[in-house]
């Protein structure tokens, strides 16, 4: 009788012990939840904000694009560095249009969509210079300005003047497109 007293405990503490089991299983079930939610939120934000989707970009040579601000089009010719190639990976999707505000009597800067790599490089910059500042804005330059930017492109075929003129006076609406 002693041995089948024994022998009841134990399967006692070994239901006991399933139970304990279960209730732990019941909590980790929402954590691994949580844990998968927050992973993609986070792989989310870095996708839409960082250069994270550009790793394997490569320059391939320099390319145009077309520039139209207040119903004047323009071409550009876009440098042959990753920044730009990835620039173009996100024009092959359509047009990018970007609101763009005046700062410093010099340029127009408006935030991109999504952060692009640097290359970032001591330059003065030149009227008609397309310039990435920070990874996330783009800059459309009609004075000089010396800086550590990288430099994304030039807009062809117009003077400081004609530019000043067509970019006018306060926040402007441009749109990037491939050219064919």
């Amino acid at each position: 009788m002693g041995d089948t007293a024994k022998r009841s405990d134990l399967f006692m503490v070994g239901e006991n012990e399933m139970a304990e089991i279960a209730k732990k299983k019941k909590k980790v079930k929402p954590m691994i939840v949580t844990i998968i939610i927050l992973a993609v939120i986070v792989f989310g934000i870095l996708w839409l904000f960082t250069p994270f989707g550009f790793w394997a970009v490569r320059a391939q040579g320099e390319y145009q694009i077309k520039v139209t601000v207040n119903g004047r089009e323009m071409t550009a010719t876009m440098e042959n560095n990753t920044s730009s190639w990835a620039f173009h990976r996100m024009l092959e999707h359509g047009a990018k249009t970007v609101s763009m505000r005046d700062y410093g009597g010099m340029e127009k800067v408006g935030m991109l969509w999504k952060g692009l790599p640097a290359n970032n490089a001591q330059i003065t910059t030149q009227p008609g210079d397309i310039i990435l500042f920070m990874g996330s804005s783009l800059v459309v330059y009609y004075n000089q300005n010396s800086w550590n930017f990288t430099q994304m492109g030039h807009i062809n075929d117009v003077t400081q003047a004609e530019l000043k003129e067509i970019l006018g006076t306060g926040s402007v609406t441009m749109t990037f497109e491939l050219t064919e």
